[in-house]
């Protein structure tokens, strides 16, 4: 049977954002530019993301999620919607 056009299309579209949903987001925050960590990880904007790199810069790696807190902007609301998504 062969497929009509626009349904070839949906296919398609449906399949890249099903594979980008499943490898979307997991990151490692402490290797990670402030440009990654925006687009991966929710409720993170290019703002936050860049206080996370000055963060790390001057403070050195992360070494658990809650560390994460001490980051202006970054409360565990966000955390807890991107703990699966961070790495270390």
């Amino acid at each position: 049977m062969k497929l009509q056009q626009p349904f070839k299309a949906i296919i398609l579209a449906a399949s890249i954002l099903f594979s980008n949903a499943l490898f979307a987001g997991e990151i490692n925050i402490n290797s990670a530019d402030a440009q990654t960590i925006s687009d991966n990880l929710n409720g993170i904007g290019l703002k936050k993301a860049e206080a996370i790199v000055t963060w790390r810069t001057e403070n050195g790696e992360f070494k658990e999620l809650a560390e994460l807190q001490q980051v202006k902007g970054i409360g565990i609301k966000t955390l807890e919607k991107n703990k699966e998504n961070i790495k270390f």
